[in-house]
C-alpha cells in the first residue's frame, strides 16, 4: 500500500449494508487508483461488518474502523484524522460514483492551483438505483459565502478538497444532527476558494429514513449555522450581503412553510426578512408567491 495516498475518501456507514458494495466498487472502479478508502461503521446492526470485512481482505487501500453509533459527523471526523491524502473528499455509503470522478477533479486542481475546494452535479436516484432526475440548484464558483447564506450549494458527495483545508479549519462540527455538511463548506467559504464543475459526478440515492429528508429540521438547523457564522466570520462578507442573504434564507424558509400548509408561520418568516432588507426584491416575490397561492 502507497504509505502517502493523494486521495483519501471517507465514508461514513450505519445500516447500509444493501448499498455499501455499489458505493465501494465505485471507489474501486476509479480510473485514478492512488487512494485510500476509510469506512467508518458508526455502530451498524445489520451485516455491513462482514462486507466490510470482505472488502478489507480483497483490497489494502481500504481502511475500515468501528464505532459505537454516535452520528455521521463524528464518524467523518474520525476519518479525517486517520486520513494520510493530500486531497479529502466525502462518500455516503448509500451513494455512488461515476467511474472517472478522482480523475477529472485531480486534474482540474492541476490547472487551476488557486482554488481549495472542487464540485458538481448529482444525478438522483431511487432505492433501486434508477435514475429519478439530473435536475441540480444553481452553484457557483470563488468566493462563495454570499450564495452559501442563501442555501448551501456544494454537494457533500462530489467535493473535494485540500487537505490543508481541514488542517486550518477544523472538521464537521459534530454540533447539529443535520445539515453538518453546510456548516463545514459555509466555514470553509470564508477562506478558500470553490470551483464549480458542470459534470455529473455522484449519483444520490433518495430514500424515506434519510436524515436529510426531515426538511423542517434542516432549516432549523441552517438558522443557527448561518447565524452562527455571522458571528465567528463577521468580515467574511459586508453588513449589507449577510443582510441580503439573511433575507432570502428567510424567504426560502417562508415559501417551503406555505408550500406545507402553515401560512401563518410562513408570514412570521417574511416579516424576519423584511426586517433584513425591507427593500429587497426577492422579498416582495416571495411574498406575493405566498399570499396569490
Amino acid at each position: 500500500m502507497d504509505e502517502n495516498p493523494f486521495v483519501t475518501i471517507i465514508t461514513p456507514t450505519y445500516n447500509r449494508a444493501a448499498f455499501l458494495p455499489q458505493a465501494i466498487d465505485g471507489v474501486l472502479a476509479q480510473t485514478y487508483g492512488n487512494f485510500e478508502l476509510i469506512i467508518v461503521d458508526d455502530g451498524s446492526t445489520d451485516n455491513s461488518s462482514e462486507i466490510l470485512s470482505e472488502y478489507q481482505n480483497k483490497d489494502e487501500r481500504i481502511r475500515v474502523y468501528r464505532q459505537e453509533n454516535q452520528g455521521q459527523s463524528i464518524a467523518r471526523n474520525k476519518a479525517i484524522t486517520e486520513a494520510r491524502g493530500e486531497f479529502i473528499c466525502f462518500l455516503d455509503s448509500d451513494n455512488y460514483w461515476v467511474p472517472d470522478k478522482l480523475e477529472q477533479q485531480l486534474n482540474l486542481f492541476e490547472t487551476n492551483p488557486s482554488v481549495d475546494v472542487i464540485y458538481g452535479d448529482i444525478v438522483t436516484v431511487d432505492e433501486n438505483s434508477i435514475e429519478l432526475s439530473r435536475k441540480n440548484m444553481k452553484r457557483y464558483s470563488g468566493n462563495i459565502s454570499r450564495w452559501m447564506l442563501r442555501d448551501n450549494c456544494v454537494s457533500m458527495n462530489t467535493a473535494m478538497a485540500r487537505r490543508r483545508c481541514f488542517d486550518e479549519m477544523g472538521g464537521m462540527s459534530g454540533q447539529r444532527r443535520v445539515a453538518d455538511d453546510y456548516d463545514l463548506w459555509l466555514r470553509f467559504s470564508a477562506r478558500y476558494r470553490f470551483l464549480y464543475v458542470p459534470e455529473y459526478w455522484a449519483y444520490y440515492r433518495v430514500m424515506e429514513d434519510q436524515i436529510s429528508s426531515d426538511k423542517t429540521a434542516r432549516f432549523e438547523s441552517n438558522e443557527a449555522i448561518i447565524r452562527d457564522f455571522r458571528r465567528k466570520f463577521p468580515d467574511a462578507l459586508t453588513d449589507k450581503e449577510f443582510d441580503v442573504g439573511f433575507a432570502v434564507f428567510y424567504v426560502r424558509k417562508a415559501r417551503y412553510l406555505a408550500s406545507t400548509g402553515r401560512k401563518r408561520e410562513a408570514f412570521g418568516e417574511l416579516f424576519k426578512a423584511l426586517s433584513y432588507r425591507p427593500l429587497e426584491k426577492v422579498v416582495w416575490r416571495g411574498a406575493a408567491a405566498i399570499v396569490l397561492k
